[in-house]
Parts: structure tokens; sequence; C-alpha cells
């Protein structure tokens, strides 16, 4: 029986928010988040090498346009489309239904720890040379996600 992934973070908040929430309270806020943030980028690393070898070699650009439909499976996100090239691809989630779940848990800020924190370790696992830069959120209030990939250069 295949879920769709927000269903899949669906059921993992509903262990993993109780049992962080009674972290912070024995451990300290910062301390609970930042060895449960520690745990999800190296699992969110570990998932980006998996897709990687499930779609072998090619533009990594074009691993990641292909590969947002098993994000967005569900209506979980609506993606506005910015740019998409060879060396660039560029979006907008406009609607997040990752972050609606959260914020009815009461949790956003959980929210962007167990979601939000993992897009710049998977992106590192999919290809060390692609980067991404983002500079907003709705799980933290913006109106929108900017989702920006770039083949890392030279340069960069």
């Amino acid at each position: 029986m295949a879920i769709t992934l927000l269903e899949q973070r669906q059921i993992e908040a509903n262990v993993l928010v109780p049992m962080i929430k009674a972290f912070q309270a024995e451990f300290g806020v910062e301390r609970a988040n930042a060895v449960a943030r520690q745990v999800i980028t190296a699992l969110a690393r570990k998932h980006g090498e998996a897709i990687a070898a499930g779609q072998g070699d090619g533009n990594p650009i074009e691993q990641m346009a292909s590969g947002l439909s098993r994000f967005s499976a569900g209506g979980a996100l609506e993606v506005e489309e910015v740019e998409h090239s060879a060396d660039a691809y560029a979006f907008n989630i406009t609607h997040c239904g990752y972050a609606e779940f959260y914020k009815k848990m009461g949790v956003p800020e959980l929210g962007f720890l167990l979601s939000c924190s993992r897009d710049f370790a998977l992106t590192e696992g999919m290809n060390p040379d692609l980067h991404l830069t983002r500079t907003q959120t709705i799980m933290q209030g913006a109106s929108h996600c900017d989702f920006r990939f770039r083949m890392k250069t030279e340069k960069s």
C-alpha cells in the first residue's frame, strides 16, 4: 500500500512531535531541537543519496524537477515554476499541505524542523554540485516558499 509523502510525514509527526516536546522539557528546547535537526538532516541526506542512486546518471536539475512530484503528491504542494533550464530550476510553493498539517497540530515551529530543515541536506545528498537557495517558507509565515536550485560553478 503506497502512501504519499505528506501522509508519511503525518504518521511520523504523531510520534515525533510528542517525543521532541518531551525532550525539550527534559533537556531544553535548543538542545532537543539541535539533536532532532542532526537526525533529520542525516536522514534527508541519505534520502537524497537514495534518490540519486535510483535515478542513475543524468542532469541533477532534471532529476530534481522530475522528483518534485513525489513531494507534491496528493495535493501536498502547489508549485509555480519560475525558471527551468539545464543548470537552474526555480519554483515557488504557493500552497503547502505540510505547513497546514503542522499548524493544525499547533506546532508550526516543529513543522519547520521536521520538514523544511530537510531540504538542504536532501539536495546535498542528491548531488554535491547542486546548490539550493531558499530565503523564506510558508511554514515560517511567508506567503510562499522560494526554492532556487543551481548547479555550482567553479567560482561558487
